[in-house]
């Protein structure tokens, strides 16, 4: 019986415990694909976050965190429009950032993402004016104006949005095949 647990038990020799091999196991081999994804993913974080689209999403993700604060000291209200639109602008930058928008095909993302920034800007717009012609104090006063500043990037970002829905459109050709007649 003794000879049977000595041959269970781990071997006391170090010597003979250690092998020129790694470890194989799946903890080694999870935590060695973590370590490789991990500059990959920020290489993609900051390899998206240069490009205009990215500086415009990260802006906007900004502005809106500043305004949100603006807006939360006059009332709870004029808030809500700066939490969804900072909730939307994140999600736009992850799926750009993590390349989904070629992954998911259901969702045509460019055009979404254009009637996301215009819909802002039409929000934005009418909440800083509402928030400008109240008669308040000067806080009303500066996150109305401050209110107008995404309204513009928003603005800014439908603008350059638009035309690159464009430009993949070709116009069908209007000449007749036959020649004119």
């Amino acid at each position: 019986m003794a000879g049977k647990m000595a041959g269970c038990a781990p071997s006391s020799n170090p010597q003979a415990s250690r092998s020129s091999e790694p470890l194989r196991t799946p903890v080694h081999a999870m935590a060695n694909s973590e370590r490789l994804s991990a500059p990959g993913c920020w290489a993609a974080c900051s390899n998206f976050s240069r490009t205009r689209q990215g500086i415009l999403l990260f802006a906007e993700i900004i502005l809106c965190l500043v305004i949100l604060i603006c807006f939360g000291a006059l009332t709870s209200g004029y808030s809500s429009l700066s939490v969804t639109e900072m909730i939307f602008a994140t999600l736009f930058f992850v799926v750009y950032m993590c390349d989904l928008h070629t992954k998911i095909q259901i969702i045509n993302w460019p055009w979404s993402n254009f009637f996301r920034t215009l819909v802002a800007v039409i929000l934005y717009l009418i909440t800083s004016i509402v928030v400008l012609v109240e008669r308040g104090n000067h806080s009303k006063i500066v996150a109305g104006v401050l209110g107008l500043i995404p309204a513009c990037l928003f603005g800014y970002d439908a603008y350059i949005t638009f035309p690159l829905q464009q430009q993949r459109h070709t116009a069908a050709p209007t000449d007749p095949a036959d020649g004119p007649t």
